[in-house]
This record gives C-alpha cells, structure tokens and sequence, in this order.
C-alpha cells in the first residue's frame, strides 16, 4: 500500500523533473532555432511595406552625419544570435541605460528635436544612436540595428533600436533594461531605418492593436 508522503513526495519529483524538462525545451529552442526567411511564420519578426516620410531630427542628423546616413547594405540577412551576441546585446543597452540620465531636447537644449549622439544626457532617439553606435563598434552589421519609431500605450511617441536576428526581432530601450521581442514590448510600431539603407525609413506592418480593437468591438 502506497502511504500519502511517499506518494506526494513522487508527485514533487515528478513536478520538478517536468519544470526541468520545459527549461531544457525552451533553451534548446533558443539554441537552434532556424533561421527566419518568412516573416508571416514567426510573428516575432516586423513586416514593413515599403518607404515612408524620414523624422526630421533623423534627417538634420543626416545632414551632419552623412556617412552614417549612407550605408548601404550587401545582403540584409539578420545576424546568427549566438550567446556571445546576446551577451553583448544586453551589455550595451544595459550599461547605455545607466550611463545616461534621460532629458529632453527641450530641457537640454532649448529646442524642440535634435537627434545627437550623448555624452552624460539625452532623451530616447540618443539612447538609440548610442546603443547602435557600440554594437556597429562590436562587430554587429548596420543593417541589424535599426533605428525605431514607436507610440507608447499612453500615445506619446518613442524611439527604441530594434536588432535583427535569425531568431527574430529584440528591442533595446530606454525604459527598460530587459531586452524583449519587439511584439512583447506592448508597444505599437510605426516605422524604421531600411535594413539596406541607413538614410532610408520604411513603415511598419503592426496590426496587433487594430485586431485586438476590432475584436472588442464585435
């Protein structure tokens, strides 16, 4: 006859050696996921459709920074997210995050936009230009670090940096140290730099929130 500890300590076994096995199952996901070719198979992966309207602190930026403005890609092929490459994701939005204290162009400068690499202060497009700036330094190609324009669940506009990956889209902000897909953000995506064209913009298929509207509406 089974008594009622020896059954409940199996049970705890069991349980541990299930929460073992989705931790393994998880990070062997992580591991060796395929590459993304179709962006409608993952949906953690942006679709864009084609060009759209430069922001104007990108384009008087541009004027002063031609030769950023002006990468042009070979292939656009989103890097191979290796454990290394994660690390130094999370180093650079982590250390950017602590280095700079966040205030506006308005505040700082006494003008409305300007988009600037920071030295001790800045608002979240600068954050951005930083981030981009010390991964390019690290190996990472232009083409996987985008700078993005997004509207926050309050409606007010921000800008992130959004990495390309062969295991989809991550986003590197101001406001958070985590780094996260790009659909787990809870932000709605309007537009980005081309991945072949750093002077180019492109506009964001998100149509998360349009869905999620008309189902409430039904």
């Amino acid at each position: 006859m089974k008594t009622a500890t020896s059954t409940g300590v199996k049970l705890g076994i069991i349980a541990v050696a299930l929460l073992f096995g989705a931790f393994q199952s998880f990070a062997g996901q992580l591991r060796s996921a395929p590459a993304v070719s179709d962006p409608m198979a993952n949906p953690s992966v942006m679709r864009t459709a084609g060009r759209t309207t430069q922001p104007i602190g990108h384009y008087e930026y541009c004027k002063n920074n031609v030769a950023d403005c002006n990468i042009r890609a070979s292939g656009t092929k989103p890097t191979r997210l290796t454990r290394k490459r994660w690390n130094e994701m999370l180093e650079v939005n982590t250390q950017a995050n602590a280095s700079i204290m966040p205030i506006t162009d308005m505040e700082y400068y006494g003008v409305e936009e300007i988009w600037s690499l920071p030295d001790s202060f800045g608002d979240c497009e600068d954050y951005v230009l930083l981030k981009r700036q010390n991964l390019i330094a690290k190996g990472w190609p232009a083409s996987s670090l985008l700078i993005t324009v997004v509207r926050r669940t309050n409606g007010d506009g921000h800008a992130v940096l959004t990495v390309r990956t062969d295991k989809g889209d991550f986003i590197l902000d101001n406001l958070e140290d985590r780094v996260e897909p790009w659909d787990h953000t809870g932000y709605t995506y309007l537009k980005r730099v081309s991945a072949a064209n750093s002077g180019i913009w492109e506009d964001i298929v998100d149509t998360r929130h349009a869905e999620q509207i008309v189902g409430s509406v039904k």
